[in-house]
């Protein structure tokens, strides 16, 4: 069965997939057959940071064999206190890369292929090879545009196309793992609204008279790139953009003697990012292996299919079955309801798809079934269609009426039906 090198290393493991239990179900065949289908899982994991590494050993040490991860950061000093796989020798080296390297190191015939470089690098035939995709990802995002693509891969004809997602997140002491079944389940996007945006600061607030660090960040990312870059979207995962809004920040906190702004600060405040801690990312990591073994050999029945995690005051667990939602814009068949003022402009409306739960986009374009109501790019449309921004939405459109909303940061469009309050 194993080898004799590799027998004390898997032997626990190997005592749970050979031996039936009370959860396993009463068709399952415990043994070789079953451990060699864990050893030929091609996994890909999403993300080499806090959460990521602590997934990347936890599945070498679950017996899976060939495991891929995906990350396009370099390894900051600040990752050095929780992201156990790096050292101060890889300050400024890919993360994909050095945690390859050091769990194949440590884990003897393990085989992890990093990527370096962003998850939209890839295509449908890249993600199709992989049994499963675990995502330790600290965007928001990110894990829509994987989500609403492994959706959008799935072919019923083929169940080889359907391909788990495996989601954990953390946020200081709360986490999340959540187990879907593209199409099947509730995905991402279904339970958007119970990862609501941050407050807006008020845009009066950060182009006047700023008070802290962050409102000078706010006032490059937000005023001054469009002032300056336009015609140009911003990538938040592009580091020279980044660096564009901290430089950009600096000089203004100078104008008015706010001290505090860091590169460090200025990609949280863009991104959105939350300190992370050790002890959770241990936690939610452990949940999203555990269903990752579960689903590769069947040994028990998976999450069904969201589990949240408290550790601010002890250890809490609760675990219940999100709702699948019909009006998903990814996975269901009905467009979403938006009430809305008919008073309000085209351009009060835009802004408030980035702040509403449900929506949270922030470079939208739209357009109804019979014309275009704005559209950013190219530049000679968005000129084409600006006049639009002023006009009331009783001018434009009926009530009850569908529009499409599309934004470059995702691959799909997102129907909404507007209803007039």
């Amino acid at each position: 069965m194993a080898s004799s090198d590799t027998s004390l290393r898997w032997k626990h493991l190997y005592r749970v997939l050979t031996t039936s239990g009370p959860f396993s179900d009463e068709d399952w065949v415990p043994g070789q057959e079953t451990i060699s289908a864990l050893e030929s899982s091609k996994v890909l994991v999403i993300g080499a940071g806090g959460l990521g590494c602590e997934i990347l050993k936890n599945l070498a040490l679950s017996g899976f064999k060939d495991i891929h991860v995906i990350d396009m950061d370099t390894i900051d000093i600040s990752n050095l206190n929780r992201q156990f796989l790096f050292r101060q020798s890889d300050i400024g080296k890919p993360k994909a890369e050095v945690a390859a390297a050091f769990v194949e190191k440590r884990v003897k015939g393990v085989k992890i292929t990093p990527y370096v470089g962003k998850i939209q690098d890839k295509d449908e035939e890249y993600y199709m090879q992989f049994k499963i995709v675990v995502c330790g990802l600290d965007s928001i995002e990110a894990r829509r545009w994987i989500n609403s693509t492994l959706v959008g891969m799935v072919d019923f004809e083929d169940l080889e196309s359907l391909k788990p997602l495996i989601d954990g997140g953390t946020e200081g002491f709360k986490g999340q793992a959540r187990v879907i079944l593209p199409t099947l389940s509730s995905c991402i996007e279904c339970q958007l609204d119970m990862h609501a945006p941050r407050p807006a600061v008020p845009l009066c607030t950060i182009a006047t008279i700023p008070r802290q660090p962050q409102h000078c960040i706010e006032w490059a990312h937000q005023i001054a790139w469009q002032e300056k870059r336009k015609d140009e979207p911003f990538d938040t995962d592009d580091m020279e953009h980044i660096g564009w809004v901290y430089n950009t920040a600096l000089e203004r906190a100078k104008q008015f003697n706010i001290p505090g702004v860091t590169f460090q600060m200025t990609q949280g405040v863009v991104k959105n990012i939350i300190p992370a801690i050790a002890s959770t990312n241990a936690v939610i990591a452990a949940a999203t292996t555990s269903e990752a073994l579960k689903i590769a050999t069947s040994c028990n029945p998976y999450l069904e299919n969201y589990m949240m995690y408290a550790g601010e005051e002890g250890v809490y667990t609760y675990t219940f079955e999100a709702e699948k939602k019909r009006d998903c814009p990814v996975c269901g068949n009905l467009a979403r309801k938006l009430t809305v003022d008919p008073n309000m402009t085209l351009e009060e409306f835009i802004e408030t798809l980035g702040e509403r739960p449900e929506a949270q986009l922030k470079k939208p374009s739209m357009r109804t079934e019979e014309k275009t109501l704005y559209q950013r790019f190219p530049p000679q449309l968005e000129e084409q269609t600006r006049h639009n921004l002023k006009l009331k939405l009783n001018e434009l459109i009926e009530n009850g009426q569908e529009i499409a909303v599309s934004d470059p940061a995702y691959t799909i469009d997102f129907r909404f039906r507007l209803v007039f309050q």
